[in-house]
């Protein structure tokens, strides 16, 4: 990725992958999205069209094929993990190539999947924080006034790393690479799952969550602290109480929206990644163990 301008593949072009698919396209970046036949020939046609009040509404002109055929310097992987299998079938290791493959994906599980089927040294685990929602093919709305990009990979050179960085951060996403893969996983994992559990579990919006069933959103934070410590993590459950108690009261977490829509869950992923990670260190997390077990029960 010697160059300044790059060429991107984004699989998975939905509110997280069709938005930095338009940004980085936007900046003058090659950008070819990976989809099926009808999204693809939509965004052939039609391109991305963006609503974002941080970035401006814009349309932005990309390439679309239904699996990658050439080389590119990066292939961001933007879909659910429910999906992930499927959707790998669109990107062969061959066809990857020397590109880093960047999972934007929930959980910690899955760059140990990744460096299975592609080059370990090429999976660069990235973390986003923003709200965006796929409204139809190619039709964005960014609906948050932040969008933060930390990028990581202990296996991947860190020139590597700082190149794609760049462009993200040209594109405009506020972005940093971060030098503890473990860290940066788990610094999301101990937000999301708790945030992810409850609003699920109970039907309610962050608000009615950390009023309502306090006790268990306590608790819920120190066993997943106590999981990242023991995982080389961040462990400040004080300070995760304070960031939900900060966010606006309507807030639902992609799980819970995923369960209103009757969409499958990454409950493994998340709960499921959690409880695996407690057992293999030892830790003790009955209020996460009777949570997954009840969401599971009910069908998610």
């Amino acid at each position: 990725m010697a160059n300044d301008e790059l060429t991107v593949a984004v699989l998975g072009p939905g509110g997280i992958g069709g938005l930095l698919a338009a940004l980085l396209a936007r900046a003058g970046h090659r950008v070819i999205c990976l989809a099926g036949d009808e999204t693809a020939r939509t965004l052939r046609t039609d391109g991305i069209r963006v609503r974002s009040g941080l970035f401006g509404d814009f349309t932005a002109s990309v390439e679309a094929d239904t699996e990658l055929r050439e080389p590119v310097d990066a292939c961001l992987i933007a879909v659910k993990h429910t999906a992930l299998d499927a959707a790998l079938t669109r990107v062969a290791p061959p066809a990857l190539g020397d590109a880093l493959l960047v999972p934007f994906l929930n959980g910690v599980e899955h760059p140990a999947t990744l460096r299975t089927r592609y080059r370990p040294d090429r999976v660069a685990p990235a973390v986003i924080r923003i709200e965006s929602t796929r409204l139809a093919p190619g039709v964005i709305e960014h609906g948050s006034p932040f969008a933060e990009v930390d990028l990581t990979g202990d296996l991947v050179p860190r020139a590597r790393l700082d190149t794609l960085a760049d462009a993200f951060a040209a594109a405009g996403p506020a972005t940093r690479v971060l030098p503890d893969e473990a860290a940066a996983l788990w610094a999301k994992m101990s937000f999301l799952a708790p945030f992810a559990l409850l609003t699920t579990r109970y039907g309610l919006p962050l608000g009615d969550v950390r009023t309502h069933h306090r006790d268990e959103l306590t608790a819920l934070v120190s066993e997943t602290a106590a999981v990242s410590r023991a995982c080389g993590g961040p462990a400040d459950p004080a300070a995760a109480l304070a960031r939900y108690d900060a966010f606006p009261p309507p807030t639902k977490s992609s799980m819970q929206r995923d369960a209103e829509a009757g969409r499958p869950l990454e409950l493994d992923a998340i709960g499921g990644a959690l409880l695996r990670a407690a057992e293999r260190h030892g830790v003790s997390v009955p209020v996460t163990a009777r949570l997954v077990r009840e969401l599971t029960d009910a069908g998610h």
